[in-house]
């Protein structure tokens, strides 16, 4: 990513319900819902193959988000038999960790179409390529295009 449009953003790392990834024991998706999804998105044209299975969850508090202009705007996606179709929005933005940067995603399942476990307003959900080592409560340095999304 580059550009004039660029906002780096220090956020750290936090817990999340670990649906995505399929770890929660008491996730109705076994998979985890970013490996049931990624074929959904594929056939869109978002192909997340080089990516984790799974969400970072970033606190960029006191920090919200709004996003504008989304590189990917996905609707009525029905990825799980039994469940009712979501809405996915997905913005570019990339992660720093220890001086390395990662491709990464705002994944953000539209709030009036998901069905459960809804993140607070200054938490951003990232899909990312694999990050070695990184642990709740570490720090990163999230940068964003302020063409796409809105930090207030």
């Amino acid at each position: 990513m580059t550009g004039e449009h660029l906002k780096q953003l220090v956020a750290m790392v936090k817990p999340g319900y670990r649906i995505a990834s399929g770890q929660a024991t008491d996730s109705p998706y076994p998979r985890g819902s970013i490996e049931m999804q990624t074929p959904y998105f594929k056939e869109r044209g978002l192909d997340l193959k080089n990516y984790y299975r799974g969400t970072l969850n970033l606190s960029i508090s006191p920090h919200h988000f709004s996003i504008k202009m989304p590189d990917y705007n996905f609707k009525n996606v029905a990825w799980a038999e039994g469940f009712p179709a979501e809405d996915f929005l997905f913005v570019k933005c990339s992660i720093v960790y220890k001086n390395n940067s990662y491709r990464s995603y705002v994944y953000y399942p539209d709030p009036t179409t998901k069905i459960g476990h809804f993140q607070d307003g200054s938490t951003i959900e990232i899909i990312s390529e694999y990050i070695e080592g990184i642990n709740s409560g570490d720090q990163v340095t999230l940068i964003l295009d302020l063409e796409k999304i809105d930090i207030l």
